[in-house]
């Protein structure tokens, strides 16, 4: 296929899946659940979806593994495909089979790696067997391979296309905002669970130009689920972990050099760094996690207000997040007038007070959290 070697650079992070994200010997760890099993929801049609019969699906090379009741989220990718103006269903099946074919090919996974994708053009498909079953059951998914970490509680969905400079087509981001309600009404989920891959692993999906983009699906979603306000918790911060990597990581590790702890930068859960989060939770009497976890008490204790003329590790801890997610921000440890241009304009785009100084809602909108404001117009619709 002449397009895999760009899709193989974003999927590097993913060659791991096989031993991380599916986990060594995922097949015994799941149990398996029989096809046909008694749905436990019925509020979604999920007829609209060309399932893995519909577009002529491989078989999985081993059986599908499940994880029962474990959903609490869905991460939404590029494929970084090139931006084909074919809108047919015609290609959004080439599409469903050649990425079945890199996966398992290639990376040699048993199957596809994420649950649903999206077209150009629109349609919506199955990626993983029994990924519609689970989604129409609403208590279990097919373990995938779709993010590191995530892939026993999180549902993947790819969109076509590369987003770093483009933006997707309305055609796909009406398809995507009816597929993540009808995610969210099936597993039970708010549209505050919605993130993106580069908020738990090492990748630039999806993609500088579609991220910006999320408050708005996220918030599309809610109107559709007719989500009360009240349910939208404050703040909803990703919750990276020991299989975590990438931009959150080097901004965790950075709060916690502000807070004196010695460890390197590199995005990577390292020892040190899962001793220093143990170290900083229980320093600050908060539940110490066994595996590392970054949890909302954690983060609201180590994202400490800082703004203009500030200087250190706390400000690199912005500047490193921001730099990544395509804002015009140098890591120079300095909260100068770049730092301020840039925290404005992310405060804008999550519904914050444009003040250019970081407080906690700033700092959770930063890092790739979800905040109440985002969901505003839900109170006046």
């Amino acid at each position: 296929m002449s397009n895999g070697p760009a899709y193989l650079g974003r999927r590097r992070v993913l060659k791991a899946a096989a031993a991380v994200g599916l986990g060594i010997g995922a097949e015994q760890l799941f149990s398996a659940r029989p096809a046909g099993a008694a749905t436990t929801r019925s509020g979604a049609d999920t007829s609209y979806v060309i399932d893995c019969a519909g577009w002529s699906a491989r078989p999985p090379s081993s059986p599908i593994s499940l994880s029962n009741g474990t959903t609490d989220r869905i991460i939404v990718h590029q494929t970084e495909w090139p931006n084909t103006t074919d809108y047919s269903q015609a290609r959004a099946v080439a599409l469903a089979q050649e990425i079945q074919n890199l996966h398992m090919d290639t990376n040699g996974w048993i199957d596809t790696g994420q649950h649903f994708t999206v077209s150009r053009g629109g349609y919506v498909l199955e990626g993983r067997h029994r990924s519609l079953e689970g989604l129409n059951d609403g208590g279990f998914q097919p373990v995938s391979a779709h993010a590191v970490g995530e892939n026993t509680r999180a549902i993947g969905i790819e969109n076509e296309g590369t987003y770093f400079t483009e933006t997707p087509t309305q055609m796909l981001l009406d398809a995507l905002v009816g597929l993540l309600t009808d995610v969210c009404t099936q597993y039970g989920l708010g549209a505050h669970r919605i993130f993106g891959h580069w908020d738990f692993n090492d990748t630039d999906c999806p993609g500088y130009a579609f991220y910006p983009l999320f408050p708005q699906l996220r918030l599309r979603t809610a109107q559709a689920l007719a989500q009360d306000p009240a349910s939208v918790p404050a703040r909803t911060w990703p919750d990276p972990y020991a299989s975590s990597a990438g931009a959150t990581v080097v901004t965790v590790q950075y709060l916690l050099k502000a807070q004196g702890y010695q460890l390197k930068t590199d995005g990577t859960m390292s020892n040190s760094t899962l001793k220093a989060i143990s170290g900083f939770q229980k320093a600050h009497g908060l539940p110490v996690s066994s595996n590392g976890t970054v949890s909302q008490p954690t983060w609201e204790a180590l994202a400490t207000p800082t703004g203009p003329g500030a200087t250190g590790s706390a400000v690199l801890a912005a500047q490193s997040m921001l730099a990544h997610k395509g804002y015009s921000v140098t890591a120079n440890g300095t909260y100068d007038q770049a730092t301020i241009s840039a925290v404005a304009a992310m405060q804008q785009l999550h519904g914050l007070p444009q003040t250019g100084s970081l407080d906690t809602a700033g700092w959770c909108a930063t890092v790739g959290g979800i905040v109440a404001q985002e969901f505003t117009a839900l109170g006046t619709a």
